[in-house]
């Protein structure tokens, strides 16, 4: 087992060498790229999040297909739509379990949303006191999922139900962290990097595992705060940033 000052360069060495522009190209992060307008990168950025399980290539895939059916033009799409432009999209193969009338569904609430916010940033703010995500993910889910039972509602995790809600931490990381290098968006002002945590999956949990950086077995929620305490000891600014490490583990199989 590596000592602490050991897996701290090894693990800001691997962060340096994945947290690159060519990172872009194969992983979700690639959908939003295609967008300027802070909106479209927000709600590009969203749904990519929502539908990233499985393979990478059939995420862009689906993903893709999102996009074309609002006209490659998201925020414009949201705030204008009618009804008539719904239709026959509820029918449609989106994502897996992620259908047409989830995405229906995801079109209806964020045009509440953006009537009423001119950014999805403020609806994650993060409280005096609050040491990450946890509670700003469910008042955003409250907001954004209002009261009323939907089968949607599965495709957005919940912190108090112990979910690692790895699909909206990564959505934050792409918004929230600021490095310059090109992967990462960094548009949202008001929110500081250093209440974001990892992404916690199958592979970064093993890795993590594999490393000594946690020792509980699940992927949950109590498992991503375990994470948060080691992590933040490495870099509390930017503790984010170790995901593009145990990340490039995790795809390289380097630790096998």
């Amino acid at each position: 087992m590596l000592k602490f000052e050991e897996l701290k360069i090894f693990l800001d060495e691997k962060a340096d060498q994945y947290n690159h522009p060519e990172f872009i190209a194969n992983d979700p992060i690639q959908i939003p790229h295609r967008f300027s307008l802070q909106q479209d990168i927000e709600i590009a950025g969203f749904l990519a999040a929502t539908i990233s399980w499985g393979n990478r290539k059939a995420i862009i895939k689906s993903a893709d297909k999102m996009l074309d059916i609002m006209g490659n033009s998201p925020y414009d799409f949201i705030l204008n739509h009618s009804e008539k432009d719904l239709k026959g999209i509820e029918d449609k193969s989106i994502h897996r379990t992620f259908n047409g009338e989830d995405f229906v569904y995801f079109i209806r609430q964020f045009n509440k949303i953006y009537t009423k916010n001119e950014s999805l940033e403020d609806l994650f703010a993060v409280q005096d006191a609050e040491t990450n995500f946890g509670h700003a993910i469910e008042r955003f889910r409250a907001r954004f999922l209002g009261i009323e039972k939907h089968r949607s509602h599965k495709h957005v995790s919940s912190p108090y139900k112990n979910s690692s809600t790895k699909r909206i931490i990564m959505f934050l990381r792409w918004m929230v962290r600021k490095d310059k290098r090109g992967v990462d968006f960094g548009i949202w002002e008001k929110i500081d990097p250093k209440y974001l945590s990892i992404p916690l999956d199958v592979h970064t949990g093993n890795i993590s595992r594999k490393l000594g950086l946690i020792s509980r077995k699940q992927n949950d929620w109590k498992t991503v705060e375990e994470l948060d305490l080691v992590i933040r000891t490495f870099d509390d600014k930017d503790p984010a940033k170790y995901d593009f490490a145990l990340f490039g583990l995790g795809v390289t199989k380097e630790l096998l």
